[in-house]
């Protein structure tokens, strides 16, 4: 058959001619007129629509080029002619075809999708049916991804889920295809989805049983069985005593790039016009330049991925019990848009570390295969403060029996005043230096040399060879930092117990150190300068600040504690406080400008120094003297906001709300994982249906209305004829008309 009109003028005869000629072809090999795929370059084969309805679109959008073998439409199948029926874009290449191009695959690279690369549209294909027999408007799995999506976005719970759906089929005419309960629906689901693999461990957290250990029975290190004990001490054969859910990452990266829209936005940061002096994306760090100078093969191709890691403990349970810990490890891709990347739909699930207990330091043995697989792919925490390392300035308090991290008089200018004040510090005069920060280089070194063997063990990343050259290897979590320092303000300023910093014990130490006479013990009880007014009036002080979460912290410090200490405290500690919460609020921001840094960096100091002049000793713990680093951080990084843990924290949230079955939390959450994966990826393939991982209004190519502004939807009718004006009343357009 003549196929040369798919390359035609769409104005031109031939054009006219080809179209009917191919819906007739259509019509005759598939004996209908209203469920016929849609071959324009929008629809793709992927849309049933009537003939009517395709004619308009293959006019309107065009047809798809690339649709070589029409074996959607009745042609037989070609096998040399599989890389020629899906998508083609505005440079000529399809879809598929790019995605191919993108990651240099072969066909045996798809491995969930066996040797066939587009298996995936035969998939899509199979749920095409429609929901009821005359239905036009959604297919089975269109249906059945919508339904999902309500599911997730409004956490139904299985049972509830199942209801409606036999609700949802007793609604609609005889012959539907809704599944009749959650357990079919997502058998339908997990068919598109990926899996995970299921890998023993020692209940004691010394190996994973996988590779030389896979056979085996009892553990090396501990020798404690592999298995699980029963209530009555018999041991249960076959039935692990810990499990670890691993998450292969290397099928899920590939699946991001079957997505065209996502395949362009992961080399989004190589294409897009960076402002001089500002940076708004970690590709704008020093960080991200240094992989590149270093290995410019891999900095070349802005498709190499840039990954960072986070974990966290969370209690599955909620509380229902305080004792059982799962900790989950997600990755996040930075080579995508800042509005996209910290975002649920891009957050990959790769470990799942069930309980009841926390791994601590033993968290290596179970990122062994995270770490085997990124090691294939070639991709780019022990002092008290890992980066001052040796020269961290502690003093350990004789009354208060802790540490404190006070002398950050150090990090002043050498001919500051500060450095020369005894009674306002710690009674001495400062003439030291800052610490250098350990590079990955020196910390590796000191440790394989054991010439300053201070941490209890070799990280696990020290195996990647970029790993020992990055500036930042663990990122200081400013959420965690902003919390704990807003807890030690506001603790001390309302003497809330178990908060306070402030106390006999802290006055006691300032008689020890002989500084801050002022508030060194006296007969009675003495308010420090920094108490509140409202605090030193009342009788009871036994008050508490109960419920703050991070997120109320951040805002707290950020917007109202400078307000609300204006009247009510004294000018030195106010003024010390407000400085601090400014500089939150400045490393904070989405956009940093560079050239601000080195004065944000001296600003910081001389705020922790006016701290140290007015709080005792024991205010000081280690998170106070970790904001000295952050601005560090930023220069090195980037903005905070794509390291903080906030986004990571709420999708602990969503991951703690899959668990339904309180005796298998960790099961629950594996399952509805790759139930909600295989939803996302129905969503970048079928038309009209919304995804659940990113909202609405910050998805590719969608942008919402100016505030009062309404959007209106119009028939094709009607967009057709206002597309036929504009052209027909364009001068561009007038020597084409002309012509014709």
């Amino acid at each position: 058959m003549d196929k040369s009109w798919m390359h035609s003028d769409r104005r031109s005869k031939a054009y006219e001619f080809g179209v009917e000629a191919f819906l007739n072809f259509a019509v005759e090999n598939l004996l209908t007129t209203t469920h016929i795929r849609c071959p324009c370059v929008k629809c793709v084969n992927l849309n049933l629509f009537g003939v009517g309805i395709i004619r308009d679109h293959v006019y309107f959008n065009g047809i798809d080029q690339s649709y070589k073998n029409w074996t959607f439409h009745g042609e037989p199948w070609e096998a040399t002619t599989n890389a020629s029926r899906n998508v083609e874009e505005d440079d000529g290449h399809s879809r598929y075809s790019f995605v191919s191009e993108e990651i240099d695959m072969d066909d045996n690279d798809f491995g969930d999708f066996g040797s066939d690369p587009y298996e995936f549209a035969n998939v899509i294909g199979d749920g095409d049916q429609p929901v009821y027999p005359g239905c036009r408007k959604y297919t089975k799995l269109s249906a059945l991804v919508k339904l999902y999506n309500l599911k997730a976005k409004h956490g139904m719970s299985d049972v509830c889920f199942t209801e409606f759906l036999i609700l949802q089929g007793d609604l609609l005419p005889e012959g539907n295809t809704i599944p009749t309960s959650m357990y079919e629906a997502k058998k339908t689901l997990c068919a598109l989805g990926l899996s995970y693999e299921k890998m023993h461990a020692c209940p004691n957290d010394c190996i994973l049983y996988r590779k030389e250990y896979e056979d085996s029975t009892n553990c090396p290190t501990c020798g404690i069985s592999r298995w699980k004990e029963g209530k009555d001490s018999i041991l249960k054969e076959g039935v692990p005593a810990k499990v670890v859910w691993y998450f292969p990452p290397i099928p899920r990266f590939k699946r991001i790039f079957q997505s065209h829209e996502t395949a362009k936005s992961l080399t989004w940061h190589a294409a897009r016009k960076s402002i001089d002096g500002q940076m708004s994306h970690p590709a704008d760090s020093p960080s991200w330049k240094l992989l590149d100078d270093k290995w410019p093969e891999f900095g070349n191709e802005p498709r190499n991925l840039r990954l960072a890691l986070s974990s966290d403990g969370f209690n599955p349970h909620s509380s229902l019990s305080s004792r059982y810990s799962c900790w989950p490890v997600i990755l996040v891709t930075y080579n995508l848009p800042p509005w996209l990347c910290m975002k649920r739909k891009f957050m990959m699930l790769t470990l799942l570390i069930s309980g009841p207990k926390q791994p601590r330091n033993d968290i290596d043995v179970y990122l062994e295969p995270l770490i085997d697989d990124l090691k294939s792919l070639g991709l780019g925490l022990e002092e008290s403060c890992p980066i001052c390392g040796d020269g961290t300035p502690s003093h350990k308090l004789k009354n208060g029996h802790k540490i404190c991290y006070i002398g950050h008089r150090k990090w002043l200018p050498i001919n500051h005043p500060y450095r020369r004040q005894r009674a306002a510090f710690n009674g001495k005069p400062e003439y030291g230096i800052p610490p250098e920060p350990l590079t990955g280089e020196e910390v590796l070194h000191m440790f394989e040399n054991g010439d300053r063997v201070c941490w209890k063990k070799k990280s696990i990343f020290f195996v990647p060879e970029y790993w020992k050259y990055l500036p930042v290897r663990h990122a200081l979590d400013v959420m965690h930092i902003e919390k704990n320092v807003c807890d030690s303000i506001i603790g001390t300023l309302l003497e809330i117990p178990g908060k306070n910093k402030d106390g006999i014990a802290a006055r006691l130490d300032l008689l020890n150190m002989g500084v801050k006479t002022d508030l060194q013990p006296k007969y009675g009880y003495s308010f420090a300068f920094w108490a509140l007014e409202f605090v030193k009036s009342r009788e009871e002080r036994d008050s508490r600040l109960l419920g703050l979460k991070s997120h109320d912290c951040h805002t707290l410090m950020q917007q109202l504690l400078p307000v609300a200490i204006r009247s009510v405290l004294e000018k030195p500690a106010r003024y010390a406080i407000t400085r601090l919460c400014f500089f939150f609020n400045a490393i904070c921001a989405k956009t940093i400008d560079v050239s601000k840094l080195d004065k944000l960096e001296e600003d910081v100091v001389v705020t922790l120094c006016l701290l140290e002049k007015y709080f005792p000793p024991s205010f000081f713990d280690i998170m106070v003297h970790l904001v000295v680093h952050l601005v560090r951080e930023v220069r090195l990084c980037g903005p905070v906001y794509f390291r903080w843990m906030y986004p990571f924290e709420r999708y602990m949230k969503v991951l703690k709300g899959y668990v339904q079955n309180r005796t298998r939390p960790e099961g629950c959450i594996a399952e509805r994982y790759i139930a909600e994966e295989a939803v996302e990826f129905c969503t970048q393939h079928l038309s009209d249906v919304s995804t659940v991982g990113v909202p609405s209004s910050q998805k590719m190519g969608v942008s919402k209305p100016l505030s009062g502004c309404t959007v209106s939807v119009v028939d094709q009718d009607l967009l057709n004829q206002a597309h036929l004006y504009v052209l027909e009343n364009t001068e561009e357009v007038l020597p084409y008309i002309e012509y014709v």
